[in-house]
């Protein structure tokens, strides 16, 4: 009896590349043989996109710099990059958000310092913020006090008894807790805007498929495109801690650039229309960043 030999799966017909997209070498099979970057260069489901963050740590080598460079001074271009096959040469786009926001939060602790607050009564309130449902009301007063009010008894008398002991704690001590539990907790935050940030995306660039063939139409694409922009944010802010002087503000303009930019570059369309679509996500983001942000405050404090 002859037992047939192991052979290599094939990619799929419609997948199959007859040169890599990433190097240009002849493939036949489901991997490059040149560069081993697979030939089947579908966007990934929701699920194989978390997954690829996770799959390896990024090396410190010439993928690496190559990556952060094209993230830092073009817009958009490792999006296109990646929608055009051209993926290998590149350290993935979730796995470079995984890192960015780890790193940058680690460089805020280290370098980043507590606000300080005043003692006196005529500081401004830090936080006081409603929390969205009706008779809800969640914040901090002006003496970092944190209150609870609407939440019921018996919920509401355990977080306040989880708040006590904060509440007795001097001013300033309470400020430093919060600055080191957003911190703690702020790479959690930064996961819970990007797939939010992606549904802004696909509901503002909905339709016109026929016009604008080359947009991103599936989620997951928007996914793509919102890890590079995310994982640039990251990368300007930790550039921002470092003392650069009259550099921040260039830095803060080029961020605003940047962002136009890349729509401008991925999707395509005239300039009032990439303009209208960004004061729309700007305003919805900033919404999601607030609520985000008010339960970073809950969390620093009622988790430590």
């Amino acid at each position: 009896m002859t037992v047939p030999l192991a052979t290599t799966p094939s990619a799929s017909p419609d997948a199959a590349l007859a040169h890599c997209r990433n190097c240009g070498a002849t493939v036949r099979d489901a991997y490059c043989p040149a560069c081993g970057q697979e030939t089947k260069i579908a966007l990934p489901t929701a699920r194989q996109f978390l997954r690829e963050a996770a799959g390896r740590y990024v090396a410190f080598d010439g993928r690496l710099w190559r990556t952060l460079f094209g993230l830092l001074l073009r817009p958009g271009f490792l999006t296109r990059e990646y929608f055009a096959g051209r993926r290998r040469r590149y350290v993935r786009p979730a796995r470079l958000f995984l890192v960015l926001s780890v790193a940058l939060f680690a460089v805020l602790r280290l370098f980043a310092e507590a606000p300080v607050f005043v003692a006196d009564g005529a500081a401004e309130p830090v936080a006081a913020a409603p929390s969205g449902a009706e008779g809800l009301d969640v914040g901090l007063d002006d003496e970092m006090n944190l209150r609870f009010d609407g939440l019921g008894e018996v919920v509401g008398a355990k977080l306040r008894k989880r708040a006590e002991y904060f509440n007795r704690l001097p001013r300033q001590e309470k400020g430093e807790q919060v600055f080191l539990g957003a911190v703690r907790y702020g790479p959690y935050a930064m996961f819970a805007l990007l797939p939010a940030f992606a549904a802004l995306m696909k509901l503002v660039y909905f339709g016109r498929a026929r016009r604008y063939p080359g947009r991103p139409r599936r989620y997951a694409g928007h996914l793509v495109f919102g890890a590079h922009n995310h994982a640039f944010l990251c990368l300007a802010v930790m550039l921002a801690v470092v003392p650069l002087g009259p550099l921040r503000a260039a830095l803060a303009m080029w961020i605003v650039v940047y962002f136009l930019w890349a729509m401008k570059s991925v999707y395509g369309g005239p300039w009032i229309g990439v303009l209208a679509r960004a004061f729309v996500i700007v305003i919805a983001y900033a919404v999601l960043f607030a609520v985000v942000t008010v339960g970073l405050l809950l969390a620093a404090i009622l988790l430590r």
